[in-house]
């Protein structure tokens, strides 16, 4: 028995020496997340992305129209017309004013309404005839759009050439002459880019009622059918958008 003695106590010091390691290390410790360790919170909004400015739009260099004519200052009495229309003085001429019920102006430059303003002077008799003409058409086609009416002269009359824009005009220089857009099929106010657009039973009715007038001529287009009383009506290039009115001088005393 006594042989046995060492081995227990060898036995006995290897239990005691397991239960005093386990007792100094003591139970685990918990696991600290600190805040350098912890996920970042998920956002619940989002920001929207940096946008570029869209460049500035550019634009076609163009030719500067002529200086804007000065508008004359009122005068007493009628107006005048002095000269021939394709070489003259327009005095005391008055503006058509740019809109109405019955009527709008078309800038044939701009390609837009109302027209400016000193490119809309002519005698006081045409700027009447004008206003007549297109009330009188209205109260006949209601269903029918607004006349289109274009360039008169300017506010002196002169020369009103390719300087102020596009072809310009070869007369329109003594407030004797006007352009007036043919009435076009789809309603639209505003000139026509091609004859199929231009509604023929309004703009032949458009060419009689000037006639009627005692109009001195009324160019028309040469590819549209629009007829009238010779030598009065007659077709002309670059008139297959508008008709050109002119009315006669009044005579002097």
């Amino acid at each position: 028995m006594l042989r046995f003695l060492p081995v227990a106590f060898v036995l006995c010091a290897v239990l005691a020496a397991a239960a005093v390691a386990g007792t100094a290390r003591g139970p685990a410790p918990p696991v600290v997340v600190t805040q350098a360790q912890a996920p970042a919170p998920v956002e619940t909004t989002t920001t929207p992305l940096a946008t570029t400015p869209a460049p500035a739009a550019t634009t076609t260099q163009q030719a500067r129209p002529a200086p804007k004519p000065a508008a004359p200052r009122p005068r007493q009495g009628r107006s005048r017309a002095l000269g021939k229309p394709f070489r003259g003085r327009l005095a005391g001429g008055v503006p058509l004013p740019l809109e109405s019920d019955d009527y709008v102006t078309w800038d044939p430059i701009l390609r837009d309404s109302p027209n400016r303003v000193w490119r809309t002077y002519g005698t006081d008799r045409l700027v009447s005839l004008i206003q007549r003409i297109a009330r009188e058409f209205a109260a006949d086609h209601p269903e029918a759009s607004r006349i289109v009416v274009g360039d008169l002269s300017l506010p002196r009359g002169g020369n009103f050439g390719r300087q102020y824009g596009g072809l310009g005009h070869g007369s329109h220089q003594n407030g004797l002459d006007v352009d007036v857009y043919y009435p076009r099929e789809d309603g639209c106010e505003c000139a026509p880019s091609r004859p199929a657009e231009v509604d023929q039973v309004l703009a032949q009715d458009l060419v009689d009622r000037f006639v009627a007038t005692g109009a001195t001529y009324v160019f028309v287009g040469p590819r549209l059918r629009l007829t009238g009383p010779r030598p009065v009506v007659q077709k002309l290039v670059h008139h297959d958008d508008h008709l050109h009115l002119r009315i006669p001088k009044p005579a002097t005393r």
